[in-house]
C-alpha cells in the first residue's frame, strides 16, 4: 500500500449550516502529483483548504504524519506543507522580490534570520517560474499571469516536502499553463515532492497527474491512476457530459473529447433514402 503522509479520514467540512464534504476519506500517495477534479461547487477547493489547515472540519480530521493539524504548531506545519490558495491577496505595494522572500518565514529564527540558503531559495523560486526580471515590481502592478506566477514562486521558495495547488494556472494564458505543470511534474521527478493540486481542465489533469481523485457533490466518486478511471462513464456521472475518451497522441494519457460519437446514418436522417 502507497504510504501517505497526508490523509482525511470522515472529514466533513461546512460553512455555517451547509455541508460541503460530507465523510470524506483520502489518502494522498507520497511523491506523486495528486489532482482533484470535479464540476464547480463539488467541494474540491473547500478540501483543499482544510488539506492546508485554512478551513476547520465539521467532523473528522486532517492528518499529517498520523497527527491531526489541528494539533500542530503553525511553523511546524509551515515547514512541511505549502499552499497556494485560489485567490491569495498580497499586502499593498509590496515588491515581487518581497513577496517571494515571505516563502522563507517559517525557516528563520529571531536567532536566525535571512542567509545564503534563503537567497538561493528564492532565487532559485523566481528563475523556475520566470518572474526573476519582475522582482522590484510592485506585485499589484503585474497582469492576473504574472501575479500568479510570483505566488507560485513564494509557494516555491518555502521548500516544503507537500504542495498544495489550488487552481494553479488561474489567469494564465495556454503556454504558461502548460509551462507552470511541467514544472510541478519538475518538481516532483527531481526533487520528490508530493504535490496536490485542483484544477478545472480534466485533460490537463489526465496528462499530469499520477493519480486523479473525482469529487462531485462533496464525495470522491473515483479515485486511481488516470488511465484506469477516466471513462466516458465517469465523466458523464461526474460532469454530466457525454464524451468519447481515446489516447492522447503525445502522453498516451486519457483525452476526453466533448460529444458522442457521430453515426452516419443518424447524422443523414432520410438522405439515405433517396438513393
Amino acid at each position: 500500500m502507497t504510504e501517505s503522509r497526508l490523509t482525511a479520514r470522515a472529514l466533513t467540512l461546512a460553512y455555517e449550516d451547509r455541508t460541503v464534504v460530507d465523510a470524506l476519506d483520502l489518502d494522498v500517495p507520497d511523491g506523486q502529483v495528486t489532482v482533484v477534479v470535479g464540476p464547480n461547487a463539488c467541494g474540491k477547493s473547500t478540501l483543499l483548504r482544510a488539506l492546508g489547515r485554512l478551513l476547520k472540519p465539521k467532523g473528522g480530521a486532517v492528518l499529517l504524519d498520523g497527527e491531526e493539524l489541528a494539533q500542530i504548531p503553525t511553523r511546524r506545519i509551515a515547514r512541511s506543507l505549502g499552499l497556494l490558495p485560489q485567490t491569495p491577496v498580497a499586502p499593498e505595494a509590496i515588491t515581487v522580490a518581497d513577496l517571494v522572500a515571505r516563502g522563507r518565514q517559517p525557516h528563520q529564527r529571531w536567532w536566525q534570520q535571512w542567509s545564503e540558503e534563503d537567497e538561493r531559495a528564492v532565487t532559485d523560486a523566481m528563475a523556475r517560474t520566470d518572474v526573476s526580471a519582475l522582482a522590484e515590481r510592485a506585485v499589484d502592478e503585474l497582469s492576473g499571469g504574472q501575479r500568479q506566477r510570483v505566488w507560485i514562486a513564494m509557494a516555491l521558495a518555502q521548500e516544503t516536502d507537500l504542495l498544495l495547488l489550488d487552481e494553479p494556472t488561474t489567469y494564465l494564458d495556454i503556454a504558461h499553463q502548460v509551462e507552470v505543470l511541467d514544472l510541478v511534474r519538475q518538481l516532483n521527478h527531481e526533487r520528490g515532492r508530493t504535490v496536490v493540486a485542483v484544477l478545472h481542465d480534466l485533460n490537463q489533469a489526465a496528462r499530469y497527474a499520477d493519480h486523479l481523485v473525482a469529487m462531485k457533490a462533496g464525495r470522491v466518486i473515483a479515485r486511481g491512476r488516470p488511465s484506469e478511471i477516466v471513462t466516458a462513464e465517469l465523466v458523464r456521472e461526474v460532469f454530466g457530459l457525454d464524451s468519447v475518451v481515446v489516447p492522447d497522441p503525445v502522453t498516451g494519457s486519457p483525452l476526453v473529447i466533448p460529444g458522442t460519437p457521430w453515426a452516419p446514418s443518424a447524422a443523414c436522417g432520410g438522405i439515405a433514402s433517396l438513393d
